[in-house]
């Protein structure tokens, strides 16, 4: 257990946390939407700073990040809880645990342990993901700047849903980001998600600003989120905001309270990455389709193989200091 960082006292009304865009009200005793920061006398206290419930150590791809060091290994960890509530989760065992069963579970590893282990792992990276890197912020900035002290780089797999404050807390130890954009529409992320739409396209704003690398994932859900208007409108904003940036458009499977609809057909995958294109972004990857050519990175001036994938695995990266051997245009990320 910890004090929380960023947060202010307002006496009586009780404690305002500063962390993410709900900016929960905590009074005495009561913990905040994500349910594991908790107003304790007067104080804010972070109940999962020493509480971590995963680690492993995952091939980046499968953040998904496809232009940040493609083919290292990335020591992932995540804590209990998360600040939104979708009811797809695909972690829900965890990130909703603290709501749905009233525990936090976690084993105790300090911030210094985390970053040996990923040492040891031959990780390059350390992810904050699974659950949502937000609610165990003070675990991740401590880890993060102990990170960088020992050469290793530190990603974001997030919700976007984080404050300035926060962002603008952790950099520049944060180097690069996977945001979930679920959809473009305020509806769907409160009555999916219990959130909005807003807060997260001005996380992918900030992190742009802050040099942080970025790449967005939207997981299509048949008859949610799938409308080729929407999507239009999705993409056009990814490409005002840097045509550069890596989208990633996954396929839904039935989970969690979301058990009423199909499997996404594959050809709804296709025709929303060539929206994408179409919308000018250079890179639009498919995501859980194993073998799709949509995995794989080209370059977007002259269309050579650059990065031949299979799922989470690369089988050849034909890159040259970051450039296409073929023309030799810049290719953007992080490659080495």
């Amino acid at each position: 257990m910890k004090e929380a960082y960023l947060y202010e006292k307002l006496e009586e009304a009780g404690i305002r946390c500063g962390l993410c865009s709900h900016r929960c009200l905590i009074k005495e005793g009561s913990r905040g939407i994500c349910g594991v920061r908790e107003n304790r006398s007067g104080t804010l206290v972070s109940l999962v700073y020493d509480r971590v419930i995963a680690t492993h150590a995952d091939p980046i791809e499968k953040k998904p990040l496809f232009h940040f060091l493609p083919g290292t290994r990335s020591y992932s960890i995540a804590t209990v809880g998360c600040n939104f509530h979708c009811r797809f989760c695909q972690n829900a065992d965890i990130s909703q645990m603290p709501v749905d069963q009233d525990r936090v579970m976690g084993e105790e590893i300090a911030p210094e342990r985390i970053v040996s282990l990923a040492l040891q792992s031959g990780s390059s990276t350390i992810a904050y993901t699974y659950t949502e890197p937000t609610i165990y912020f003070e675990l991740a900035l401590d880890t993060a700047r102990a990170a960088v002290d020992r050469g290793l780089r530190n990603i974001f797999v997030s919700n976007g849903y984080m404050t300035r404050e926060c962002l603008r807390e952790i950099h520049p130890d944060l180097h690069g980001a996977n945001v979930d954009l679920k959809a473009f529409s305020d509806a769907f992320y409160k009555e999916q998600c219990g959130a909005k739409l807003k807060p997260v396209l001005e996380t992918l704003q900030t992190m742009k600003e802050l040099g942080v690398w970025l790449e967005v994932t939207t997981l299509l859900i048949p008859g949610l989120n799938d409308d080729e208007d929407q999507l239009r409108d999705l993409a056009r904003f990814l490409a005002d905001l840097d045509p550069d940036i890596p989208w990633h458009i996954s396929r839904f499977h039935p989970t969690y309270r979301l058990t009423d609809r199909p499997s996404t057909p594959p050809e709804s995958i296709h025709r929303a990455k060539a929206l994408g294109l179409e919308a000018g972004l250079h890179y639009v990857y498919t995501g859980n389709l194993p073998g799709d050519e949509g995995e794989k990175t080209f370059c977007h001036a002259c269309g050579k193989l650059l990065v031949d994938r299979f799922g989470f695995m690369v089988r050849s990266n034909a890159l040259r200091a970051g450039a296409c051997p073929e023309c030799g245009t810049a290719i953007p990320g992080v490659w080495s």
